[in-house]
């Protein structure tokens, strides 16, 4: 089924530093993609007081200085925009490639996610590195990319446990979504695999290594070659 953005941009007060603009009340490519047009036309000339622009799934925050402009300046910018949306030429998307080593200790659920669907663990890391995922937006955590587009066939629900801690560059899936904690942080993803690459990295000049609107290619490796790459990301 897709989902069609609003005719109008719907904003909320989010605090009294931010609004959220939202474009639809689904997660859908279309929508996302109204979403990225915006932010491209907002980035390209920010209007006056506003200080950052945060892209989501279907929406996006608006984090101004209350002394340089208001909500209701904001929400005339934002409908003159659309009558300009055409203009806006979104690059294609980049391709990151993330290597994943899956299964065994970096990937104890696995299991979990094959038997609820009827697959071999061999299946799953097949369906799971067979497409590339667009990222809709980063949050959570530093460089935490929240992806769409997982295939049916391995879609899992969350831990009824979530542990406490989850080892940095661990891929998890979560009902219908797919990403990776570039952290150690708690979590309740199923843990199918895990990339010895530094997806944060504060000191590197871009700390992250992909952006919203980019694409994750998961490739598969073994453990020998999670052990020397991870020996390269060494800081």
């Amino acid at each position: 089924m897709t989902f069609l953005p609003f005719e109008r941009p719907r904003l909320r007060h989010s605090g009294d530093r931010a609004i959220l603009v939202e474009y639809g009340d689904a997660i859908d490519p279309a929508i996302n993609e109204k979403v990225r047009a915006v932010t491209a036309l907002l980035k390209r000339n920010l209007p006056e007081g506003v200080q950052a622009v945060v892209p989501a799934y279907r929406s996006l925050s608006l984090l101004y200085d209350p002394l340089q402009t208001t909500p209701e300046r904001l929400s005339e910018v934002l409908n003159e925009l659309e009558g300009h949306l055409r203009e806006v030429d979104i690059p294609a998307p980049h391709i990151v490639e993330i290597p994943v080593c899956y299964g065994g200790e970096h990937g104890p659920d696995i299991g979990v996610v094959a038997e609820r669907n009827g697959l071999t663990p061999e299946e799953v890391i097949a369906v799971h590195s067979g497409t590339d995922y667009p990222i809709y937006m980063i949050g959570f955590t530093p460089g935490f990319c929240y992806l769409g587009g997982l295939n049916k066939q391995i879609v899992t629900p969350r831990r009824e446990t979530p542990r406490t801690v989850i080892p940095g560059g661990s891929v998890g899936i979560a009902e219908a979504q797919t990403g990776v904690y570039p952290v150690d942080s708690p979590g309740g993803w199923q843990i199918i695999g895990r990339t010895p690459l530094r997806l944060f990295a504060p000191e590197r000049e871009s700390p992250f290594l992909y952006e919203a609107g980019d694409r994750i290619r998961f490739v598969p490796i073994p453990e020998s070659e999670f052990d020397r790459i991870r020996q390269e990301e060494k800081p």
